[in-house]
Protein backbone atom coordinates (compact mmCIF):
# COMPACT_ATOMS: atom_id res chain seq x y z
CA UNK A 1 0.00 0.00 0.00
CA UNK A 2 1.36 3.26 -0.70
CA UNK A 3 2.33 5.03 2.41
CA UNK A 4 0.82 8.31 1.83
CA UNK A 5 -2.67 6.95 1.96
CA UNK A 6 -3.43 7.83 5.51
CA UNK A 7 -1.35 10.98 5.50
CA UNK A 8 -4.66 13.09 4.41
CA UNK A 9 -5.72 12.54 8.05
CA UNK A 10 -2.98 14.64 9.33
CA UNK A 11 -5.20 17.87 7.96
CA UNK A 12 -8.38 16.01 7.83
CA UNK A 13 -11.22 16.47 5.22
CA UNK A 14 -12.71 19.20 3.77
CA UNK A 15 -15.62 19.98 1.17
CA UNK A 16 -15.26 23.72 -1.16
CA UNK A 17 -18.32 24.94 -3.12
CA UNK A 18 -17.53 27.46 -5.87
CA UNK A 19 -20.01 29.71 -6.78
CA UNK A 20 -18.40 31.74 -10.03
CA UNK A 21 -20.56 34.07 -9.65
CA UNK A 22 -20.84 38.27 -8.86
CA UNK A 23 -22.26 41.73 -9.55
CA UNK A 24 -19.52 43.24 -10.89
CA UNK A 25 -15.71 41.85 -11.22
CA UNK A 26 -13.04 43.36 -9.11
CA UNK A 27 -10.32 44.96 -11.26
CA UNK A 28 -7.25 43.35 -8.74
CA UNK A 29 -9.02 39.71 -8.76
CA UNK A 30 -8.07 36.63 -10.76
CA UNK A 31 -10.16 34.37 -9.11
CA UNK A 32 -12.84 32.34 -11.68
CA UNK A 33 -15.41 34.78 -11.10
CA UNK A 34 -17.95 35.84 -13.39
CA UNK A 35 -20.59 38.69 -14.43
CA UNK A 36 -24.28 37.19 -15.24
CA UNK A 37 -27.41 38.75 -15.52
CA UNK A 38 -29.50 35.48 -15.57
CA UNK A 39 -28.97 32.39 -13.03
CA UNK A 40 -31.09 29.41 -12.94
CA UNK A 41 -30.35 29.50 -9.50
CA UNK A 42 -32.63 25.59 -9.40
CA UNK A 43 -30.49 24.38 -12.56
CA UNK A 44 -27.04 25.42 -10.45
CA UNK A 45 -28.31 23.78 -7.70
CA UNK A 46 -28.91 20.30 -9.11
CA UNK A 47 -25.32 20.49 -10.72
CA UNK A 48 -23.53 21.56 -8.11
CA UNK A 49 -25.49 18.89 -5.99
CA UNK A 50 -24.66 16.27 -8.69
CA UNK A 51 -21.08 16.64 -8.60
CA UNK A 52 -20.95 16.61 -4.95
CA UNK A 53 -22.05 12.89 -5.16
CA UNK A 54 -19.71 12.10 -7.79
CA UNK A 55 -16.71 13.71 -5.57
CA UNK A 56 -17.75 11.54 -2.68
CA UNK A 57 -17.73 8.42 -4.82
CA UNK A 58 -14.35 9.01 -5.36
CA UNK A 59 -13.76 9.60 -1.68
CA UNK A 60 -16.08 7.75 0.94
CA UNK A 61 -16.09 6.77 4.42
CA UNK A 62 -14.95 10.22 6.03
CA UNK A 63 -16.29 12.53 7.89
CA UNK A 64 -16.14 16.14 6.79
CA UNK A 65 -14.42 18.56 8.88
CA UNK A 66 -14.99 21.51 7.32
CA UNK A 67 -16.91 23.64 4.46
CA UNK A 68 -16.13 26.25 2.45
CA UNK A 69 -18.66 28.28 0.45
CA UNK A 70 -16.21 30.51 -1.80
CA UNK A 71 -16.25 32.14 -4.77
CA UNK A 72 -17.03 34.28 -6.83
CA UNK A 73 -19.35 35.45 -4.28
CA UNK A 74 -21.36 32.80 -2.49
CA UNK A 75 -23.46 35.24 -0.63
CA UNK A 76 -25.68 35.54 -3.87
CA UNK A 77 -26.69 32.03 -3.72
CA UNK A 78 -29.91 31.58 -2.43
CA UNK A 79 -30.79 30.43 1.41
CA UNK A 80 -32.46 27.14 0.13
CA UNK A 81 -29.13 26.36 -1.76
CA UNK A 82 -26.92 26.78 0.97
CA UNK A 83 -29.18 23.99 3.05
CA UNK A 84 -29.80 21.91 0.20
CA UNK A 85 -25.42 21.28 -0.18
CA UNK A 86 -24.97 20.84 3.80
CA UNK A 87 -27.86 18.18 3.61
CA UNK A 88 -26.42 16.33 1.01
CA UNK A 89 -22.82 16.45 2.71
CA UNK A 90 -24.19 15.39 5.93
CA UNK A 91 -26.20 12.44 3.88
CA UNK A 92 -23.19 11.58 1.99
CA UNK A 93 -19.73 11.90 4.06
CA UNK A 94 -21.70 12.75 7.47
CA UNK A 95 -20.44 15.95 8.94
CA UNK A 96 -18.52 15.99 12.46
CA UNK A 97 -19.51 17.04 15.35
CA UNK A 98 -17.08 20.07 15.74
CA UNK A 99 -17.64 20.63 11.81
CA UNK A 100 -17.20 24.54 10.72
CA UNK A 101 -19.34 25.85 7.44
CA UNK A 102 -18.11 28.81 6.46
CA UNK A 103 -19.17 30.91 3.67
CA UNK A 104 -17.75 34.26 1.89
CA UNK A 105 -20.40 37.02 1.81
CA UNK A 106 -19.81 41.05 0.05
CA UNK A 107 -20.91 43.43 2.92
CA UNK A 108 -24.06 44.99 0.60
CA UNK A 109 -26.66 45.59 2.47
CA UNK A 110 -28.95 43.48 -0.18
CA UNK A 111 -26.80 39.86 1.26
CA UNK A 112 -26.49 41.28 4.55
CA UNK A 113 -30.27 40.40 5.06
CA UNK A 114 -29.25 36.71 3.88
CA UNK A 115 -27.46 35.91 6.82
CA UNK A 116 -29.90 34.83 9.04
CA UNK A 117 -31.18 32.49 6.57
CA UNK A 118 -27.62 31.31 5.92
CA UNK A 119 -27.78 30.29 9.54
CA UNK A 120 -30.78 28.30 9.52
CA UNK A 121 -29.05 26.00 6.57
CA UNK A 122 -25.75 25.27 8.87
CA UNK A 123 -23.91 28.09 8.19
CA UNK A 124 -21.53 28.72 11.64
CA UNK A 125 -18.80 31.28 10.22
CA UNK A 126 -19.19 34.25 8.30
CA UNK A 127 -16.29 35.87 5.78
CA UNK A 128 -16.98 39.06 4.91
CA UNK A 129 -15.25 40.87 2.06
CA UNK A 130 -14.48 44.16 3.40
CA UNK A 131 -11.14 44.94 1.59
CA UNK A 132 -10.93 48.75 2.67
CA UNK A 133 -12.95 50.83 5.31
CA UNK A 134 -12.70 53.90 3.37
CA UNK A 135 -15.07 55.02 0.47
CA UNK A 136 -12.63 56.36 -1.96
CA UNK A 137 -10.04 53.12 -1.70
CA UNK A 138 -13.14 50.91 -2.27
CA UNK A 139 -14.34 52.86 -5.43
CA UNK A 140 -10.30 52.32 -6.44
CA UNK A 141 -10.44 48.86 -5.95
CA UNK A 142 -13.77 48.05 -7.79
CA UNK A 143 -15.72 47.38 -4.48
CA UNK A 144 -19.86 47.87 -5.23
CA UNK A 145 -20.32 48.75 -1.34
CA UNK A 146 -19.83 51.53 1.06
CA UNK A 147 -17.53 51.79 4.06
CA UNK A 148 -20.97 52.48 5.91
CA UNK A 149 -22.07 49.74 4.23
CA UNK A 150 -19.56 47.67 5.41
CA UNK A 151 -19.81 48.31 9.01
CA UNK A 152 -23.66 48.12 8.55
CA UNK A 153 -23.55 44.47 7.47
CA UNK A 154 -20.87 43.53 9.78
CA UNK A 155 -22.66 44.55 12.75
CA UNK A 156 -26.04 42.33 10.96
CA UNK A 157 -23.18 39.28 10.82
CA UNK A 158 -22.24 39.47 14.63
CA UNK A 159 -25.85 39.80 15.42
CA UNK A 160 -26.18 36.05 13.85
CA UNK A 161 -22.83 34.34 13.83
CA UNK A 162 -20.90 33.87 16.37
CA UNK A 163 -17.77 33.97 14.12
CA UNK A 164 -17.23 36.40 11.67
CA UNK A 165 -13.95 37.34 9.62
CA UNK A 166 -13.40 39.86 7.27
CA UNK A 167 -10.42 40.54 5.47
CA UNK A 168 -8.73 43.73 4.53
CA UNK A 169 -5.90 44.65 1.40
CA UNK A 170 -3.23 46.84 2.19
CA UNK A 171 -0.40 48.14 -0.26
CA UNK A 172 -3.06 50.10 -1.94
CA UNK A 173 -2.04 52.65 -4.23
CA UNK A 174 -1.19 55.87 -2.28
CA UNK A 175 -1.80 54.20 1.11
CA UNK A 176 0.41 55.16 3.66
CA UNK A 177 1.82 53.60 6.86
CA UNK A 178 -0.18 56.20 9.01
CA UNK A 179 -2.99 55.71 7.56
CA UNK A 180 -2.99 51.76 7.19
CA UNK A 181 -2.23 51.94 11.02
CA UNK A 182 -5.04 53.89 11.88
CA UNK A 183 -7.40 51.49 9.41
CA UNK A 184 -6.26 48.24 11.06
CA UNK A 185 -6.92 49.41 14.76
CA UNK A 186 -10.35 50.18 13.48
CA UNK A 187 -10.63 47.14 11.77
CA UNK A 188 -9.56 45.56 14.97
CA UNK A 189 -11.62 47.56 17.49
CA UNK A 190 -14.79 46.26 15.83
CA UNK A 191 -14.34 43.39 17.95
CA UNK A 192 -13.39 40.89 15.76
CA UNK A 193 -11.67 37.48 16.33
CA UNK A 194 -10.15 36.52 12.88
CA UNK A 195 -8.39 38.73 10.17
CA UNK A 196 -7.26 37.93 6.75
CA UNK A 197 -4.93 40.52 5.71
CA UNK A 198 -3.62 40.52 2.10
CA UNK A 199 -1.01 42.50 0.70
CA UNK A 200 -2.01 44.01 -2.99
CA UNK A 201 -0.68 41.98 -5.25
CA UNK A 202 -0.88 42.70 -9.61
CA UNK A 203 -2.02 39.45 -11.00
CA UNK A 204 -1.87 38.87 -14.32
CA UNK A 205 -5.05 39.47 -16.69
CA UNK A 206 -6.51 41.36 -14.70
CA UNK A 207 -7.64 45.14 -14.86
CA UNK A 208 -5.03 46.24 -12.22
CA UNK A 209 -2.08 44.50 -14.33
CA UNK A 210 -3.22 46.51 -17.95
CA UNK A 211 -3.09 49.89 -15.54
CA UNK A 212 0.24 48.97 -14.02
CA UNK A 213 1.80 48.27 -17.47
CA UNK A 214 0.35 51.57 -18.44
CA UNK A 215 1.55 53.54 -15.63
CA UNK A 216 -1.67 54.46 -14.46
CA UNK A 217 -1.58 52.37 -11.58
CA UNK A 218 1.03 52.66 -8.75
CA UNK A 219 1.63 50.36 -5.57
CA UNK A 220 4.37 50.79 -2.82
CA UNK A 221 7.79 49.71 -3.46
CA UNK A 222 9.37 46.99 -1.80
CA UNK A 223 10.75 48.89 0.92
CA UNK A 224 7.47 50.57 1.76
CA UNK A 225 5.09 47.31 1.44
CA UNK A 226 7.93 45.36 3.94
CA UNK A 227 7.55 48.35 6.32
CA UNK A 228 3.35 47.81 5.97
CA UNK A 229 3.89 44.08 6.68
CA UNK A 230 5.92 44.72 9.82
CA UNK A 231 3.53 47.70 11.06
CA UNK A 232 0.72 45.04 10.78
CA UNK A 233 2.76 41.95 12.63
CA UNK A 234 3.20 44.36 15.61
CA UNK A 235 -0.35 45.66 15.74
CA UNK A 236 -2.15 42.64 15.38
CA UNK A 237 0.50 41.02 18.06
CA UNK A 238 -0.22 43.83 20.51
CA UNK A 239 -4.28 43.24 20.25
CA UNK A 240 -3.39 39.39 20.83
CA UNK A 241 -4.29 38.41 17.29
CA UNK A 242 -1.10 37.08 16.14
CA UNK A 243 -0.60 35.73 12.75
CA UNK A 244 -1.11 31.87 12.48
CA UNK A 245 -0.42 32.35 8.82
CA UNK A 246 1.81 34.80 6.65
CA UNK A 247 -1.74 36.47 6.39
CA UNK A 248 -4.33 35.28 8.74
CA UNK A 249 -4.68 36.56 12.33
CA UNK A 250 -6.65 35.22 14.71
CA UNK A 251 -7.36 35.50 18.69
CA UNK A 252 -6.64 32.20 20.00
CA UNK A 253 -9.13 29.47 19.15
CA UNK A 254 -10.36 31.48 16.33
CA UNK A 255 -8.74 30.36 13.42
CA UNK A 256 -10.28 29.13 10.25
CA UNK A 257 -10.30 25.42 10.21
CA UNK A 258 -10.67 25.14 6.84
CA UNK A 259 -8.41 27.06 5.50
CA UNK A 260 -6.21 25.79 7.84
CA UNK A 261 -7.05 22.26 6.14
CA UNK A 262 -5.58 23.71 3.19
CA UNK A 263 -2.07 24.32 5.20
CA UNK A 264 -1.48 21.53 6.70
CA UNK A 265 -2.06 19.28 3.79
CA UNK A 266 -5.16 17.67 4.31
CA UNK A 267 -7.51 16.03 1.66
CA UNK A 268 -10.50 18.46 0.24
CA UNK A 269 -13.12 17.95 -2.24
CA UNK A 270 -13.51 21.04 -4.90
CA UNK A 271 -17.00 20.97 -6.33
CA UNK A 272 -18.30 24.14 -8.86
CA UNK A 273 -16.30 25.56 -11.56
CA UNK A 274 -12.40 25.84 -11.85
CA UNK A 275 -12.65 24.03 -8.30
CA UNK A 276 -9.27 22.40 -7.45
CA UNK A 277 -9.15 19.13 -4.62
CA UNK A 278 -6.75 16.65 -3.18
CA UNK A 279 -8.37 13.17 -2.59
CA UNK A 280 -6.77 10.27 -1.30
CA UNK A 281 -7.75 6.99 -2.64
CA UNK A 282 -5.98 3.20 -2.05
CA UNK A 283 -3.88 4.51 -4.75
CA UNK A 284 -2.71 7.08 -3.94
CA UNK A 285 -3.37 10.78 -3.97
CA UNK A 286 -4.87 12.69 -6.73
CA UNK A 287 -5.50 16.38 -7.77
CA UNK A 288 -8.80 16.94 -9.37
CA UNK A 289 -9.89 20.15 -11.15
CA UNK A 290 -13.10 21.22 -12.75
CA UNK A 291 -13.54 23.11 -15.91
CA UNK A 292 -13.38 26.66 -15.18
CA UNK A 293 -16.07 28.29 -17.73
CA UNK A 294 -19.14 27.67 -16.04
CA UNK A 295 -21.36 27.02 -19.12
CA UNK A 296 -18.93 24.38 -20.12
CA UNK A 297 -18.85 23.17 -16.56
CA UNK A 298 -22.52 23.07 -16.61
CA UNK A 299 -22.83 21.38 -19.77
CA UNK A 300 -20.58 18.26 -18.97
CA UNK A 301 -22.25 17.90 -15.46
CA UNK A 302 -25.71 17.21 -16.92
CA UNK A 303 -24.01 15.11 -19.51
CA UNK A 304 -22.29 12.86 -17.02
CA UNK A 305 -22.05 13.99 -13.52
CA UNK A 306 -19.25 15.47 -12.98
CA UNK A 307 -17.27 19.07 -14.71
CA UNK A 308 -14.15 17.03 -13.97
CA UNK A 309 -11.23 18.91 -16.40
CA UNK A 310 -8.36 16.41 -14.99
CA UNK A 311 -7.57 13.74 -12.44
CA UNK A 312 -3.90 13.41 -11.72
CA UNK A 313 -1.74 11.25 -9.79
CA UNK A 314 0.28 13.29 -7.01
CA UNK A 315 3.71 11.49 -6.49
CA UNK A 316 5.36 11.16 -3.49
CA UNK A 317 7.93 14.11 -3.93
CA UNK A 318 5.29 16.18 -5.20
CA UNK A 319 3.14 15.72 -2.06
CA UNK A 320 6.30 16.15 0.20
CA UNK A 321 7.03 19.35 -1.87
CA UNK A 322 3.37 20.69 -1.52
CA UNK A 323 3.22 20.04 2.12
CA UNK A 324 6.40 21.51 2.68
CA UNK A 325 5.12 24.63 0.78
CA UNK A 326 1.50 24.71 2.23
CA UNK A 327 2.78 24.20 6.07
CA UNK A 328 5.86 26.37 6.58
CA UNK A 329 3.15 28.90 5.95
CA UNK A 330 1.63 28.19 9.61
CA UNK A 331 3.78 29.76 12.56
CA UNK A 332 3.16 26.22 13.61
CA UNK A 333 5.36 24.74 10.45
CA UNK A 334 5.70 21.34 9.78
CA UNK A 335 7.00 18.37 11.05
CA UNK A 336 10.26 16.93 9.36
CA UNK A 337 9.68 12.76 9.72
CA UNK A 338 6.28 14.05 7.84
CA UNK A 339 8.25 15.28 5.35
CA UNK A 340 10.51 12.33 5.28
CA UNK A 341 7.66 9.73 5.28
CA UNK A 342 5.87 11.08 2.12
CA UNK A 343 9.25 12.02 -0.16
CA UNK A 344 11.36 9.16 0.92
CA UNK A 345 14.25 10.95 2.39
CA UNK A 346 15.06 13.35 5.01
CA UNK A 347 16.06 17.05 4.52
CA UNK A 348 19.41 17.59 4.29
CA UNK A 349 22.12 19.53 6.78
CA UNK A 350 23.03 21.05 4.09
CA UNK A 351 19.74 22.91 3.09
CA UNK A 352 18.81 23.54 6.78
CA UNK A 353 21.70 24.92 7.99
CA UNK A 354 22.34 28.02 6.50
CA UNK A 355 19.13 28.95 6.54
CA UNK A 356 19.40 28.28 10.20
CA UNK A 357 22.42 29.90 10.53
CA UNK A 358 20.85 33.09 8.74
CA UNK A 359 17.72 33.33 11.20
CA UNK A 360 15.23 32.23 8.64
CA UNK A 361 14.47 28.82 9.85
CA UNK A 362 14.39 27.39 13.43
CA UNK A 363 14.34 23.33 14.42
CA UNK A 364 12.46 22.30 17.61
CA UNK A 365 12.20 18.71 18.31
CA UNK A 366 11.75 17.67 15.00
CA UNK A 367 9.19 20.62 13.97
CA UNK A 368 10.52 23.13 11.42
CA UNK A 369 9.13 26.71 11.45
CA UNK A 370 10.01 29.24 9.54
CA UNK A 371 10.93 32.35 11.74
CA UNK A 372 9.51 36.09 11.71
CA UNK A 373 12.65 37.01 10.26
CA UNK A 374 11.88 34.34 7.07
CA UNK A 375 8.35 35.05 6.71
CA UNK A 376 8.78 37.91 4.46
CA UNK A 377 11.22 36.01 2.52
CA UNK A 378 9.28 32.56 2.43
CA UNK A 379 9.51 32.22 -1.29
CA UNK A 380 13.16 31.98 -1.16
CA UNK A 381 13.36 29.79 1.94
CA UNK A 382 11.10 27.27 0.05
CA UNK A 383 13.35 27.70 -3.18
CA UNK A 384 16.68 26.87 -0.69
CA UNK A 385 14.90 24.08 0.99
CA UNK A 386 13.27 22.37 -2.32
CA UNK A 387 16.77 23.23 -4.67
Amino acid sequence: MNGSVEDWREGGFGLYVHWPFCLAKCPYCDFNSHVWREVDQKRWREALLAEMRVMHARAPGRPVDTVFFGGGTPSLMPAETVAALIREADRLWGLSSTVEITLEANPTSVEAERFRGYSEAGVNRVSMGVQALNDRDLKALGRTHSAAEARAAFDVARSVFDRVSFDLIYARSGQTEDAWRDELREAIDMAIDHLSLYQLTIEPGTRFADLYDLGKLSVPEDDAAATLYEATQEICEAAGMPAYEVSNHARPSAESQHNRLYWRYGDYAGVGPGAHGRLTRPSGRFATETIRDPSAWMIQVEGQGDGLASVAPVTSQEQAAEMLMMGLRLTEGVRLDRYARLSGEEISQKRLHPLAEDGFIEIDSGQLRVTDAGRPVLNAVLRALLA
